[in-house]
């Protein structure tokens, strides 16, 4: 139902782009989000999105990273900039904060020092 991609390798102070795409319409959920997870570490909200333009970010996050949806083509986008190598982690997508879809194959993030 999820397909995430844009990950890579990247050096720090580096930006990335990550897209979401939901294989059924996201317009029905009011919010939607972005979560990581680092090895070993649970898997963490980074930034959500309501479809009233309402957006939520981690602390370790704000300023530098955006959440944008286009719910025409059911996509979820995460501008990252300003990459930092405590951003390594594979990022997925999903509604948020509840979960009401299955979780796609993430998308892996590597930002070296």
């Amino acid at each position: 139902q999820i397909v995430e991609s844009g990950g890579g390798l990247v050096q720090a102070g580096g930006s990335l782009r990550l897209s979401c795409t939901v294989t059924r319409s996201i317009i029905r959920f009011k919010r939607m989000g972005w979560y990581r997870q680092a090895p070993g570490k649970q898997r963490d909200l980074v930034a959500d999105l309501a479809n009233d333009g309402s957006t939520t970010y981690a602390d370790s996050v704000k300023g530098r990273f955006t959440i944008s949806r286009d719910d025409a083509k059911n996509t979820v986008y995460l501008q990252m900039d300003s990459l930092k190598p405590e951003d390594t982690a594979v990022y997925y997508c999903n509604t948020g904060p509840a979960i009401y879809l299955s979780w796609g194959q993430g998308t892996q993030v590597t930002v070296s020092s």
